[in-house]
């Protein structure tokens, strides 16, 4: 009977899609009618038989494309297709003269959970990605660039894909959506969270669409925004800076990251209001020491009072409490002054990181100019927290590898408008000139910032050479290896590209004495040309490799969110073999070779990061203890001597009466172990107060230290 029925079923759908009045139509009717006949006489003889269930309609097609944008520049594409439970994702982009890629291919439960999930490609800096993830049964098995894994009791449960499109968030969203709650337990750890945030109109010269933007948590340190249409459709992700918008809706982008901006600011204001302690009466961090910059050493136990933003004095320690001061216990720790991030490219969640670690000043190196004018105004008024920034004014030439961030010059006179444009606006104290500037412009770009009060540095640009830029008027080189490529590469070798970090490895066997190396360090210790090496930056891109938790990660990963460590177990670079691996790793040494030279000679080096501070920033100058500097040199360095390069050093840099009440908490000697300044239990802000350990939970970070205690709050 079963049998009948099929084949009852298939005629009749293939004579609903055959042509009338044919041979074929004929036939086909007459067998149907027999096949009937029969099935009638079958059924009066067997017992009655439940009815069959209808024909599943088919799934309808998928097929949505986006638009990748940058600063509001178009740098990409992403492409969805094939069905609601058998998915293909095709996405890629190209900027600054690198970009990822990736093909996915998924299989979905009826709620949109994966139970298949295969995704090839490569990251932005070229590592290979070869991704999967597959349910059996109710066990969960996965393999990624940090690692394999497993876990039963599978079912329900989202994974959280390592190296996955843009468009995994909309993945993560619709399946919570589809389920009971705004909530959803993932794998391999956490749980993610849903959440509407705001209304939006999408407004087209052919129609409007409403929508609603949600926050999706419990993925990373920050949410993810994301706008969809009334029937759930993914419309757009935003940040301030990127959005993946889906195509014929491009005009919103402006507006998005406004939005993202805006949304961003309401959420670190909230956290501000909770964790910043303002007091009305003076305060007193009693019973610490401080270290002192010009001695390299510490001092013996005092008490610091703080009134306002100002130090107004530094006491011995007090044990007779009075009831007119807030009294800070620091139980025999040290004070140290604010750090100073120099190569830092703020946000609004990299801004509130870095004061919790220590870092209270961060240089800028480079941003949209509305996205950074909106972010110090906020840290200004109070807003938010963050730390004091210095802009510099980031000036890029016009190519097919030209970095998005800043502004682009097409022409010697539009770079030079462009130096006075910067000079005009406050909070300017340098130009960074980037890869495609052509290097003939840079003697005029060079002269008209120092007439206007500017300093000049950034990178080599392409097809020329450090010691080119530096008799042009650099006065600072940024990242080491833009002063070493110049030793090793061909003038015709393009550095726009990955390839200047690729290109690294041939360090591995470059001559430190040799008279070209010589020559350049030569000139910049004559000229006093400072570099910004970057160095943590570099070992990431040469040491890091795939399923090991990098360097500069292992003394915190543990009280990381989950992505968090994960991501700290992927490469930066594509290592292709056993020889390439050694040539990058022997690259790493040779670096902090040269810089050790640089060191000895006298050039003046300054800590920076290219990856946000914070707790890079620490490991920074924790690798400056391995170029020849003491753990004392380092803190110095980063701290006092940094205030004197920038101009600040009347208000910053060391802790004494007078001075803006910038300093945070340690419990060990930062000169007898630099690791000591990893872990702070307090930071004073312009005499606000914060705790790490009331701030840490609010990006999911578990709290290493415990806060001081108070008395007479």
């Amino acid at each position: 009977m079963r049998k009948f029925l099929i084949l009852v079923d298939y005629l009749s759908a293939t004579l609903c899609n055959t042509g009338q009045n044919t041979y074929e139509t004929k036939t086909m009717t007459r067998l149907l009618i027999l096949l009937s006949t029969l099935l009638l006489a079958t059924a009066c003889t067997q017992a009655p038989q439940q009815p069959s269930d209808a024909t599943t309609p088919p799934e309808p097609a998928v097929q949505e494309s986006f638009s990748v944008l940058f600063g509001g520049t178009k740098v990409g594409q992403l492409t969805v297709s094939g069905s609601a439970q058998q998915l293909s994702i095709d996405y890629g982009f190209e900027n600054n003269g690198r970009g990822a890629s990736s093909q996915e291919s998924l299989t979905l439960t009826t709620q949109g959970i994966p139970t298949q999930w295969q995704i090839n490609g490569k990251t932005t800096f070229g590592n290979a990605v070869d991704e999967q993830f597959s349910v059996d049964g109710d066990i969960a098995s996965w393999t990624s660039a940090a690692g394999k894994g497993s876990e039963g009791g599978a079912t329900g449960k989202m994974y959280v894909a390592q190296n996955a499109s843009p468009y995994s968030s909309y993945l993560y969203v619709n399946a919570i959506l589809k389920g009971e709650n705004d909530t959803l337990p993932a794998l391999p750890a956490g749980q993610m969270t849903l959440s509407k945030v705001a209304d939006y109109t999408f407004n087209t010269t052919q129609n409007n669409v409403p929508a609603r933007i949600v926050a999706l948590g419990g993925i990373a340190l920050d949410p993810t925004y994301l706008a969809l249409n009334e029937d759930n459709q993914l419309m757009a992700l935003l940040s301030p800076r990127f959005t993946l918008i889906r195509d014929g809706f491009e005009s919103a982008d402006a507006d998005l990251r406004q939005i993202a901006t805006e949304l961003n600011a309401s959420r670190f204001k909230d956290i501000a209001e909770r964790v910043t302690h303002s007091f009305d009466k003076p305060v007193r961090i009693n019973n610490v020491r401080l270290f002192e910059p010009e001695a390299l050493a510490l001092t013996s136990l005092s008490s610091v009072v703080v009134q306002g933003d100002r130090i107004v004095s530094v006491d011995a320690p007090v044990t007779d409490f009075s009831s007119d001061e807030v009294i800070i216990d620091g139980a025999g720790g040290t004070l140290v002054p604010g750090l100073f991030e120099m190569h830092g490219h703020m946000s609004d969640n990299r801004a509130l990181l870095n004061v919790i670690a220590g870092v209270t000043s961060v240089r800028d190196m480079g941003n949209e100019i509305d996205v950074i004018e909106t972010l110090v105004n906020n840290i200004e008024s109070g807003v938010l927290i963050g730390p004091r920034i210095t802009r510099s004014g980031f000036i890029e030439g016009v190519s097919k590898f030209s970095n998005a961030t800043g502004e682009m010059a097409d022409s010697e006179e539009r770079a030079l408008e462009l130096v006075r444009e910067y000079a005009a606006m406050d909070g300017y104290k340098q130009i960074k000139i980037y890869s495609s500037v052509n290097g003939e412009w840079v003697p005029a770009m060079a002269q008209e910032a120092h007439k206007l009060g500017l300093k000049v540095m950034g990178h080599v640009p392409a097809f020329s050479t450090v010691d080119e830029m530096i008799y042009a008027g650099y006065d600072e080189v940024t990242h080491i290896n833009q002063v070493m490529l110049s030793w090793v590469l061909d003038r015709s070798e393009d550095t726009r590209t990955l390839f200047r970090i690729t290109g690294m490895k041939r360090f591995a066997d470059l001559d430190l004495q040799s008279e070209k190396v010589q020559s350049t360090i030569k000139l910049m210790s004559e000229r006093n040309i400072a570099v910004d090496p970057t160095i943590v930056i570099h070992e990431f891109g040469l040491t890091a490799r795939n399923g090991e938790t990098r360097a500069g990660m292992r003394d915190y990963i543990n009280n990381m969110p989950i992505s968090v460590q994960r991501s700290a177990k992927v490469a930066l670079l594509n290592v292709a073999d056993e020889n390439e691996d050694k040539e990058y790793k022997a690259a790493f040494e040779k670096v902090l070779q040269t810089l050790s030279m640089m060191h000895k000679r006298g050039i003046f080096i300054v800590p920076g990061t290219d990856l946000g501070g914070a707790f890079e920033l620490h490991r920074e100058l924790e690798l400056f203890t391995q170029i020849g500097m003491s753990p004392a040199q380092a803190v110095r360095r980063g701290s006092y001597d940094m205030a004197n390069y920038l101009g600040y050093g009347d208000d910053l840099g060391s802790i004494e009466a007078g001075k803006l009440a910038d300093f945070f908490l340690i419990s060990g000697d930062p000169t007898a172990d630099i690791k000591a300044i990893k872990t702070p239990s307090m930071v004073s802000f312009g005499g606000r107060i914060f705790f790490p350990s009331e701030v840490y939970p609010e990006f999911g970070i578990q709290p290493f230290t415990r806060a001081p205690s108070i008395i007479n709050n």
